[in-house]
């Protein structure tokens, strides 16, 4: 499901609601999680999951098409982990 959809079938839902305010809330919600983020707290949606950061350390790598070594920064991830919800739905429980 794309951003598109979900505004959508929001929409549908609530028939009370015009279309830019589901978008405004969407986008509101999403601009929030990476907010949060970005500041490196962690999100949790209670039975969804939990959306955190995560620190990869500096590296040396290799570059897959000429063998060379490549000196790789350091960086942060974005990491996603499920909740028992959605893991229960997802395995049929």
């Amino acid at each position: 499901m794309i951003r598109s959809e979900l505004v959508e079938k929001i929409a549908e839902d609530n028939p009370h609601l015009y279309q830019r305010d589901v978008e405004r809330i969407v986008s509101t919600i999403f601009d929030e999680i990476i907010g949060a983020m970005a500041s490196g707290n962690r999100v949790e949606l209670r039975g969804f999951g939990a959306f955190s950061v995560k620190k990869r350390d500096a590296r040396v790598g290799r570059n897959p098409r000429t063998g060379e070594s490549v000196q790789v920064d350091e960086k942060h991830v974005p990491f996603f982990k499920t909740g028992k919800l959605l893991r229960d739905r997802l395995n049929g429980s």
